[in-house]
């Protein structure tokens, strides 16, 4: 009877353990940048048993990722794309998880005084008027979409406007430090600003206006078009990201004392 329960303690032993099931998300820069996915991974893994693989890109990239059925759901902020996705056929649906805002960013000096702006458009029809260096993430991100559409409100078409608009076409993070080299004007997503480590003489020069609301929304990749696509786990996957443990983590997270994101989920 002992050399059969040691054997059996032995077999269990050398058994593989079962594996987690694995989501793949796209994710935009301005959300990877702000840290909060290292709070949220680990809890997710603890909770779901479901490895949540990260491919980190611009909402437009990321909406493309997910039509070619490379990823298995996306969270993304940019909301007329995301509608467009879904009429389309793509996903399933559109939930929104959590926002934050963007925000101006420019020389501390201020010499388009974007800083006095009544709004977000005066403030970069100021910078237009006095041809300020602007720097533009210029990648199709959700950054880029709300930037493009604050200049589209100004009435400007900004791609031939002079030498004054840059465009990067790479990530937040890029954009920040583009414009710290230059000592120019961006629009960040606050979360991105918050993090960032290069700041040199830039401030956060203008905020507050409504148009500047920043949502993240999870749309989980339409099952029936690939074969492949977890759908059980998806669905384990958003009902934990717009619950209560969520929220907790979400509304909690801060850095240098920063909260950085809202949580408003709403339920089903």
């Amino acid at each position: 009877m002992i050399r059969k329960a040691l054997t059996a303690a032995f077999i269990a032993l050398m058994a593989p353990a079962a594996q987690a099931e694995v989501v793949k998300l796209a994710v935009t820069t301005s959300f990877e940048n702000s840290g909060l996915a290292d709070v949220l991974l680990p809890a997710i893994y603890d909770a779901l048993d479901i490895e949540v693989q990260l491919l980190v890109v611009g909402t437009g990239q990321a909406l493309r990722l997910g039509q070619a059925g490379d990823v298995d759901a996306v969270l993304v902020h940019a909301k007329a794309a995301e509608e467009a996705f879904v009429a389309d056929g793509h996903a399933t649906h559109r939930r929104e998880i959590m926002y934050n805002d963007f925000v101006v960013i420019g020389p501390n000096a201020d010499p388009a005084a974007a800083s006095d702006a009544a709004t977000a458009t005066a403030a970069l029809a100021a910078i237009a008027q006095t041809q300020a260096p602007f720097v533009s993430r210029g990648d199709d991100s959700g950054t880029h979409k709300a930037e493009q559409g604050l200049w589209a409100d100004v009435g400007l078409s900004v791609t031939d406007s002079g030498d004054w608009y840059q465009e990067v076409g790479a990530g937040m993070g890029a954009a920040l430090n583009t414009a710290s080299g230059l000592n120019a004007y961006t629009l960040s997503d606050r979360g991105s600003w918050i993090k960032f480590g290069n700041k040199g003489d830039l401030a956060l020069l203008f905020e507050g206006d409504p148009a500047l609301f920043n949502q993240y929304s999870f749309l989980p990749i339409r099952p029936s078009k690939f074969d492949h696509i977890p759908a059980a786990a998806i669905a384990e996957l958003e009902n934990w990201l717009t619950g209560e443990e969520a929220a907790q983590l979400i509304n909690g997270y801060r850095v240098d004392g920063q909260q950085l994101f809202t949580f408003n989920a709403k339920a089903p």
